[in-house]
C-alpha cells in the first residue's frame, strides 16, 4: 500500500509541476503577444486556454481520491493539500494571462506610449520570472526562496502604481488616449494579480516545508483572492 501511495504521489507531483510549466509558458507567451501586439499568437493562447482548466480539474480530482483512499497524515497530507491549493492559484494566474492575450488583440494599432511600454515590459519580465521561480521553490521545497518572492510581488505593485499614474497623465495630455490607457491599466493590473497568485503559491510552499499557514504579502492584495 505504501509503495502504491508513493508512486501516485510522485505522479501527482509531476503532473502539478507540468501544469505549472504550462502556466509559466502561457504567461510568457501572453506577455510577448502584448509586447509585440501579435494578434495571431494571442488568439492561439485564447484558443488553448481550456488546457489549463482541464489540468486543474484532473489534479483536484486526483488529490481528493488520494485523500479518501489513503487517508495520509503529516508531511504526505501537507504535500497533497499544497498541490490542491496551489493548482487553483495557478489556474487563476492563467486566467489573467488570457486577459492579457485579449488585450493584445484589442490594442491593435493604437499608439504605443514609450514610458508605458517600458513599464509594461519590466512588469512582464518580472512576472514571468516570478512564476518560474515559484516552481523551482516548489520542486526544491525551498521555503527561503518562496518567502523572498513576496518582495518581487511588492515591486510589481509599485510598477502597477507607476503605470496608473503615467496613464492618467497621458489621458490628461491627450483625452483621445483614453481607450489605449484603459488597456495599459488592465494589463498592468493583470500582471499584478498574477504576482498575487504566485505569492499565494509561495505561502503553500512554506506550508509544505514548515507546516505553518502564513500570509506573505497581505499589503499588496487589492482584494481577496478570487
Amino acid at each position: 500500500m505504501r509503495r502504491l501511495f508513493d508512486d501516485e504521489l510522485a505522479d501527482l507531483d509531476a503532473d502539478f509541476t507540468e501544469m505549472g510549466m504550462l502556466v509559466s509558458e502561457t504567461i510568457e507567451q501572453a506577455v510577448n503577444a502584448f509586447t509585440n501586439r501579435d494578434a495571431v499568437a494571442a488568439q492561439r493562447l485564447i484558443d488553448h486556454d481550456h488546457k489549463i482548466n482541464e489540468r486543474e480539474i484532473a489534479l483536484e480530482k486526483k488529490t481528493f481520491e488520494m485523500i479518501a483512499l489513503y487517508q495520509p497524515v503529516t508531511t504526505d497530507l501537507r504535500e497533497i493539500v499544497t498541490i490542491l491549493k496551489a493548482v487553483s492559484e495557478l489556474e487563476r494566474a492563467g486566467d489573467h494571462a488570457r486577459n492579457i492575450a485579449h488585450a493584445a488583440i484589442k490594442f491593435g494599432t493604437k499608439q504605443k506610449i514609450p514610458v508605458l511600454e517600458q513599464l509594461m515590459n519590466q512588469m512582464g519580465q518580472m512576472t514571468t520570472q516570478m512564476v518560474k521561480d515559484v516552481l523551482t521553490a516548489y520542486v526544491n521545497k525551498d521555503e527561503h526562496q518562496a518567502r523572498q518572492l513576496a518582495d518581487v510581488d511588492r515591486q510589481l505593485d509599485q510598477l502597477n502604481h507607476q503605470v496608473r499614474a503615467n496613464s492618467y497623465e497621458q489621458m490628461r495630455l491627450d483625452p483621445a488616449f483614453e481607450t489605449g490607457a484603459s488597456i495599459y491599466l488592465n494589463v498592468a493590473q493583470d500582471l499584478s494579480r498574477i504576482g498575487d497568485y504566485v505569492t499565494n503559491v509561495c505561502e503553500w510552499v512554506v506550508y509544505l516545508k514548515s507546516g505553518q499557514i502564513i500570509e506573505l504579502n497581505t499589503a499588496s492584495q487589492d482584494s481577496p483572492s478570487e
